[in-house]
């Protein structure tokens, strides 16, 4: 477990995320903050970087229309952006930081950045997630 990963826990803890589960061997957490509507995003300490990402919604079907405004939100996103997974299925809010000089206030900008995300965007959001 390196010191990289209890610093993130304590920042966690700190910004008031309740952690869901943890992996000190992988070292990631599982967070969420359900008053911000934050569930379920990993929080993932790997080698020089820290990951955050959080699934958003599933495709049945991708469609030109919704990536394309996808990608016209994402020049609104303060931090992080939308990523499809490998298999352009999954839509996930990703964000990657530096773990050498991680303060408090670059990850809670980060992870404010995701409920700022949620509570813009929530109503494209829900009707991308039923096409």
């Amino acid at each position: 477990m390196s010191e990289h990963f209890n610093k993130v826990r304590d920042y966690l803890l700190d910004l008031e995320y309740r952690i869901v589960s943890e992996d000190a061997t992988e070292e990631l957490f599982v967070v969420e903050k359900e008053e911000d509507g934050i569930s379920n995003v990993i929080v993932d300490c790997e080698d020089s970087i820290l990951i955050i990402e959080g699934l958003l919604f599933e495709l049945s079907k991708g469609s030109e229309d919704i990536y394309k405004s996808l990608l016209v939100m994402n020049r609104q996103i303060v931090h992080g952006a939308f990523v499809l997974d490998d298999e352009g299925k999954k839509v996930i809010f990703r964000d990657t930081l530096q773990l050498e000089n991680l303060d408090l206030n670059e990850l809670e900008g980060s992870l404010n950045s995701l409920k700022l995300l949620l509570s813009e965007y929530s109503d494209e959001l829900i009707e991308f997630s039923k096409a």
